[in-house]
This record gives structure tokens, C-alpha cells and sequence, in this order.
């Protein structure tokens, strides 16, 4: 788990349904989810968005046509944030509460025209247990459900690094003639922010971002940066067949990669330093660490 935002999060998973509610006639009311969820709650930004991706599918799928579904955010006790996905359906039988979060139970739907496996919903509650959240849901029969999913409330990552380090890198440095490029593979805007903040001193660095691992081999192809920075869970492929291609590939076999990462086990640790990573920070970003590593990279020759 790490800081997620919620509004980010939410605007990639009404992008993702969008199109499944325009074919099912179904209004997605998408002006809620930004006020209230300009927050970042702790979790696996991947995982919280398999939770809400199934949470809207099925919000959209057991709604009457013509109806909406509407997600939005509020805060929750023990300084958390609810995230509720509300839709205008049949609603739940209150006898069928008890079976709702069961493996392969459809309540039902099994002898409809809706597909579905029965375990959308208990995997993810386990999901939003194991990161230290709930799930649940609240309904009134014919007046639709709201499943909610509640995560702790965590400070964003550049509040963090401005509280500890201060403001004085706001002004950045006039840039340097001979800049080195940093390549930045990482899904999570709020990383992205953090990273840009931390090397906005140095006028020698020209950063350059991938939010997929694909694009980031393109990139790292293309730029052939002086350092690449590579976190490990990443939507399309994984940080370790991203390190394995660079690895591979003769045009970007020398770049040095540096994991960034919340998985801070031993053995994965050690596991993607002899797999060809030069280095492996875990997040929080030690800022220090990180300087040492950019500085340590040689600049371009003139």
C-alpha cells in the first residue's frame, strides 16, 4: 500500500465503464467524484481500482434502463474516506444481506440474462481488508444499493516531502547545456509529482515519464536516458518484465535501473538486484538516497 488519490483513481475507472454504461442506456454521474475525493487514502492503487472497476460493472449491469449510477466520497470515521458507488437499481432483499459477500452466491442473477461469477464481491472485500480498509453496503429494496469501499486517509507524497524538507526548492535552477535524462516509469500521479519536486533543484536533470511499463520501454528505446527509476506494479505489464526487457534489449542493457517500490520484502529485494537492478528504494522516498543515486549518474559529454 501506498498514498493513492481517490479523485484520480475514480476518473480512471469512469473512463474504463463509460462505454459499458452508454451501451446499457445507464447515466454515469461522474460531478460527485470531485470534491469530496481530493484525498489520498493508503492502498494498492491496483487493487482499489479492481474494487471499484467491479463495484460501477455491477452497478451498471443490475440497474433498471435508463437508470445512473453515481460514485462519490465522503469522510469516514477513524480519520478515513468512504468511497461510494450509489445506483438507482431494484435494490437487495434484506433476507439475501447475509449471502451477499459469498463466493459463487448470485442471489439469483444466475437465472437472468446478467453474467457474472458470484466472487466479484467477495474478493473484493477481502481486497479492502487486507489493506486495512471495508467494504460494505447499504440498500433500501426498490430504491437502488450504495456499496461503499473505506480506506485510511494518508498525507499526500508532496505534502510529506515539502513538511520535511521545507519550500526551499520551489525556484527551479536556471537548466543546464548539457541536462542527463531520468526516466520515470510509474502509474501513480502522485509518485510522478513527488519525484518532479524532488529533482526541481537540479538543473542538469531533464525527466522524462512513462505511467505504463510499455510506453517506458518505447521511451527508454527512444531517450536512452542516463537513469531509469521503475516501480514495480504497473497496469499493463509488471516492473520485472520491464527490467528483464531493458535488460535484454542491446540498446538499453547498460542504462542503470533503480526500483522504486513499497515492497520493501528481503527477498524481493534481493531478487531484482541479481535480476540487473543497480539499486532498490522503497517508499516512502528517502530523498537523500535518491539525490545520491541522480548525482552518482555521470553527466552527458558536451
Amino acid at each position: 500500500p501506498e498514498p493513492v488519490h481517490a479523485g484520480e483513481v475514480l476518473a480512471d475507472i469512469i473512463e474504463l465503464t463509460g462505454p459499458l454504461a452508454a451501451q446499457a442506456n445507464i447515466h454515469l454521474i461522474t460531478g460527485a467524484a470531485s470534491g469530496g475525493c481530493d484525498a489520498h487514502v493508503l492502498a494498492d492503487r491496483q487493487r482499489l481500482k479492481q474494487i471499484l472497476l467491479n463495484l460501477v460493472s455491477n452497478a451498471i449491469k443490475y440497474n433498471r434502463p435508463g437508470g445512473s449510477v453515481a460514485l462519490s466520497c465522503e469522510p469516514a470515521q477513524s480519520m478515513g474516506l468512504r468511497i461510494k458507488v450509489h445506483d438507482t437499481g431494484p435494490g437487495i432483499r434484506p433476507e439475501h444481506l447475509g449471502l451477499l459477500f459469498t463466493p459463487f452466491e448470485r442471489l439469483g442473477a444466475e437465472h437472468t440474462s446478467v453474467e457474472g461469477t458470484g466472487i466479484g464481491l467477495a474478493l473484493s472485500r477481502r481486497l479492502a481488508e487486507s489493506m486495512g480498509g471495508t467494504l460494505d453496503v447499504e440498500t433500501t429494496l426498490g430504491q437502488g444499493a450504495t456499496f461503499w469501499v473505506e480506506l485510511p486517509v494518508v498525507e499526500a507524497p508532496v505534502d510529506r516531502y515539502v513538511r520535511l524538507n521545507g519550500h526551499d526548492d520551489l525556484a527551479r535552477p536556471a537548466p543546464s547545456r548539457h541536462t542527463k535524462k531520468v526516466l520515470h516509469i510509474e502509474d501513480n500521479a502522485s509518485n510522478l509529482r513527488l519525484v518532479e519536486r524532488i529533482l526541481a533543484r537540479d538543473g542538469d536533470i531533464e525527466l522524462v515519464s512513462a505511467m505504463q511499463g510499455r510506453l517506458g520501454l518505447e521511451l527508454a528505446r527512444e531517450h536512452k536516458p542516463a537513469l531509469i527509476l521503475l516501480d514495480l506494479h504497473l497496469p499493463d505489464i509488471t516492473g520485472d518484465e520491464v527490467l528483464r526487457q531493458l535488460r535484454d534489449d542491446p540498446h538499453t542493457s547498460g542504462i542503470p535501473v533503480v526500483v522504486v517500490s513499497a515492497d520493501a520484502t528481503a527477498g524481493q529485494i534481493r531478487r531484482l538486484l541479481a535480476e540487473g537492478a543497480q539499486a532498490y528504494l522503497t517508499k516512502p522516498l528517502d530523498v537523500a538516497q535518491l539525490r545520491e543515486l541522480v548525482d552518482a549518474v555521470p553527466s552527458p559529454t558536451p
